[in-house]
């Protein structure tokens, strides 16, 4: 294990092309009843295009409200996050949707698919918030199933299907836009041990085809198919290293 050197970032700079994530100096604070929590405390993190990377910390340290602002489902109290090269920290709400549906696609523990919806509509919403024609929809859909196996399960529905395929279809949706990184939160909470490892081989498959991956998880052994491992506590980072990979 080595601890990840980062490249001195300045307010007013703009990150290196290489650079897919930067936060500088990123706090977010919560008025909780008059109580001011202070979830993070001047983060400055660096991801690099093709980077797959684990974010951990126990419960309160952090990572959640990380993983909220990198998503931009959220915006700082104070500092600068550049997702690839655009600074999105003072951007508004209606900018911020624009860029979630653009530059991140979404994996969470709970698949949130649509129940009588198949497969390949489930996949397509992106798309139908972005404008697209229906017939390249379809076309586009269909190929992000196909990329994670599923290409003989396009038109079954959520009830019909397992729980690892539940979430490929949720990993196809996360796909389909060609986001700039792949955010996925817990992803394996809601499966059993081999159907986990399965999913977590298929997040392998897309980091060796180029994807850039940011895991969010508490767990050592699902954090161990990273290269690169993120550790928050209180608010800040306690460690930054990269990693070996964990062979299956």
């Amino acid at each position: 294990m080595t601890s990840v050197e980062l490249t001195a970032f300045r307010t007013g700079d703009t990150p290196l092309p290489d650079v897919v994530i930067l936060t500088h100096k990123l706090s977010r604070d919560y008025d909780m009843g008059g109580e001011v929590v202070h979830a993070l405390r001047g983060v400055n993190i660096q991801i690099k295009r093709n980077e797959f990377v684990a974010i951990m910390g126990p419960s309160g340290s952090g990572k959640s409200t990380l993983m909220n602002l990198i998503g931009c489902l959220d915006t700082p109290t104070a500092g600068e996050y550049w997702l690839n090269s655009q600074k999105v920290s003072d951007l508004s709400d209606d900018e911020l949707a624009r860029i979630r549906n653009k530059e991140i696609g979404f994996v969470f523990q709970t698949f949130n698919l649509l129940p009588r919806a198949s497969a390949l509509h489930n996949v397509e919403l992106p798309l139908i918030y972005a404008g697209l024609p229906a017939r390249e929809r379809r076309e586009k859909a269909a190929q992000a199933l196909h990329h994670v196996g599923l290409g003989d399960r396009m038109e079954h529905r959520p009830n019909e299907l397992s729980g690892g395929q539940r979430q490929r279809v949720a990993i196809a949706r996360a796909l389909v836009n060609d986001p700039s990184i792949l955010l996925a939160d817990e992803p394996t909470g809601n499966l059993d041990s081999a159907t986990g490892a399965e999913i977590m081989k298929l997040f392998e498959q897309l980091h060796d085809a180029g994807q850039t991956i940011v895991l969010v998880t508490h767990e050592s052994d699902i954090a161990a198919h990273a290269l690169r491992q993120i550790h928050l506590r209180d608010g800040l980072i306690a460690r930054d290293e990269k990693m070996e990979r964990v062979t299956t």
